[in-house]
């Protein structure tokens, strides 16, 4: 795993100290070695994370005849083939490096070489004759890819933070951001959290001559149902995810695995068996899922290696994670999957994980529809409406909530994995200067009109697949491993393997009242014992709703929201009676809160010349 930065400017010559700064403010990617190229118009840093080849691979690499200069950061599985492939068109390699197969791919089949990639990757080439620059990012977005036009000025990087030191980068927030922000809980909008910087979507590609960016898609989601026993289709899913298990394994150190008491790092782990695994857990009884996965790691005879966090780690460590996640980032599972990542970063390199088999398989209880609910929309759309009018009126009781969703397409109710604050509530706590008159169903819209003609199940998934995924999943595992120096594959998330999870009709997924995903679950029958088979999804469960109602916390949440500095951005009074009614029991409030705060400390570390005189805050970088 690496990272990459630069700038290009055609006005005047790049100034190497900026360019050594901005490769410097990334270093967590790549501790193994550094690599500068700077010419009349370009300049590119790279920091290496040495897995394959460790003697060669040096980056910025340049073709054999000099043209082209490719900066990456990912891992392409199917090199070894892909090189074949090359050098039965006559290309010469001097590395056994995939950074190699994919400069050459480039000289050969030009911007196609993205559809033949098996792997995560975010990559830059520039064409030295053409002063052009190319860039592209993997179909799920697994790796990051920023870039941002400033007058003259093109960057282009792994994390904004490598933009910053760049006198020529305007630092600024975007305002609109924020709003958005509230309700999903992550940054939400193609801009980023900096105004005028945005993130290169997955399964596209960016093209940077004569001073203009053209964008351009090479991959969409697509879900195509087609009709198999489920036996057979288990047996498919074993096998393709087997094989793919066995790619990310291609390394040269050593691998291990992340696991925590549910079916999708168990089945990983099962199927790579790695010498070692890491779990991390909370003292609080319900927040803990090590005993799991000890108790698995015993039956399959590996080593497992576990954390316990305490309360007073998780609070000192915000403003770390709220440096490394580049954008503010409300996602409490982010915490504990920093201190998994340091311990894991004490032993190996490379690890594999289990994010995305909920997004392809549909695993969340989310996308489950109780039979009751199915019944009740079977009745007119205009006596459901007029039941929904009538309880929304009422006081709150039990059903209500029932009877108002019933009432809704899809595209009107769902707005993801996480739900904060919905569009009134946001307009009410933000000041006059950061509402918005857009809601979160124009963000949603164009994915759900991408699909209109699909069932809701499908429907979920594609915005999931979109957003979720990419903005908050997998930002936050690439940003939390990386502040280690380690390297995440995502076997789930893998193009053969999508293949096959396209072809599950949505009515093959689910199974009685709460089961999930039922085919995976089918296919990890002879992989793992009974009772982790049907394991409900749990992910990382943290206690911030307990630690909201103890003094010290409440004080210390309290003391963030009063400072001068918030008024700029949200109704103070708003924010502590949030507090108030969740630390005396009224209301779970914890969700909302978390959201605001973490906004207020990313602000706090990235924009400190703004907030008065707050006390810096603790960063360990």
């Amino acid at each position: 795993m690496c990272g990459f930065t630069g700038f290009l400017s055609y006005s005047s010559p790049p100034s190497e100290g900026a360019l050594a700064a901005m490769g410097d403010a990334i270093r967590h990617r790549g501790p193994d070695e550094q690599g500068h190229y700077v010419d009349t118009c370009c300049a590119i840093a790279h920091r290496r994370l040495s897995i394959i080849d460790l003697a060669n691979g040096h980056q910025p690499m340049t073709s054999p005849d000099g043209r082209y200069v490719l900066a990456y950061n990912g891992e392409i599985y199917n090199f070894l083939p892909l090189r074949e492939e090359l050098e039965a068109a006559g290309h010469q390699f001097t590395t056994h490096s995939d950074t190699e197969v994919l400069l050459h791919g480039y000289m050969e089949w030009g911007e196609g070489v993205t559809a033949r990639l098996r792997g995560m990757f975010a990559f830059v080439i520039w064409d030295r004759e053409k002063k052009e620059l190319f860039g592209a990012r993997d179909p799920f977005g697994i790796k990051p890819f920023y870039y941002a036009v400033m007058g003259d000025l093109f960057f282009f990087g792994s994390e904004v933070k490598s933009f910053l030191p760049h006198p020529g980068f305007r630092k600024e927030l975007n305002a609109e951001a924020l709003k958005f922000y509230l309700t999903f809980q992550y940054s939400a909008l193609n801009e980023s959290f900096f105004k005028g910087v945005y993130r290169l979507l997955p399964g596209h590609h960016l093209r940077w001559s004569n001073g203009r960016v053209t964008l351009g898609s090479y991959h969409t989601f697509q879900f195509q149902p087609k009709p198999m026993p489920l036996e057979q289709r288990a047996e498919q899913i074993r096998q393709v995810i087997s094989q793919s298990v066995q790619a990310h394994q291609i390394s040269d150190v050593e691998v291990g695995a992340f696991l925590s008491g549910g079916i999708d790092s168990s089945v990983i782990t099962a199927l790579s068996k790695p010498d070692k695994t890491y779990s991390v857990g909370f003292e609080h009884k319900g927040f803990d899922e090590t005993g799991e996965a000890k108790a698995l790691c015993q039956e399959l005879g590996l080593k497992n290696k576990s954390k316990t966090i305490t309360a007073e780690e998780f609070f000192q460590a915000l403003p770390t994670i709220q440096y490394f996640a580049d954008e503010p980032n409300a996602n409490l599972s982010t915490v504990p999957l920093y201190f998994l990542s340091q311990l894991a970063a004490q032993d190996v390199k490379v690890v594999l994980s289990g994010e995305g088999s909920d997004e392809l398989f549909g695993g969340y209880i989310t996308y489950h529809t109780t039979k009751p609910f199915r019944a009740y929309r079977k009745l007119p759309l205009s006596a459901r409406k007029a039941v929904a009018k009538w309880a929304a009126k009422r006081r709150a009781f039990k059903g209500q909530g029932f009877l108002i969703k019933a009432a809704q397409s899809v595209d009107e109710y769902f707005v993801g994995q996480a739900f904060i604050f919905d569009n009134d509530e946001a307009q009410r706590v933000l000041t006059p200067a950061y509402r918005s008159d857009l809601t979160w169903h124009d963000v949603t819209a164009p994915y759900f009109d991408a699909v209109a003609d699909a069932d809701d199940l499908t429907k979920m998934q594609y915005l999931d697949l979109h957003m979720w995924q990419p903005l908050d999943i997998l930002r936050k595992a690439d940003r939390m491993t990386m502040a280690h120096s380690l390297e995440l594959r995502v076997p789930y998330l893998d193009r053969e393997v999508w293949e096959v999870a396209r072809a599950i009709p949505s009515d093959q997924k689910m199974r009685g009242k709460s089961t999930t995903k039922y085919p995976l679950r089918v296919a990890a029958v002879p992989l793992l014992p009974d009772d982790w088979v049907n394991r409900p999804k749990v992910g990382f469960p943290v206690p911030f709703i307990n630690w909201m109602r103890e003094e010290k916390y409440y004080t210390w949440a309290k003391d963030l929201i009063n400072q001068d500095y918030v008024a700029e951005f949200f109704d103070q009074s708003y924010l502590l009676d949030l507090l108030e009614r969740h630390y005396t029991g009224k209301e779970r409030t914890h969700r909302k809160l978390y959201t605001v705060l973490s906004f207020l400390i990313w602000y706090q570390v990235y924009f400190p010349e703004r907030c008065g005189d707050v006390p810096p805050l603790t960063v360990q970088r």
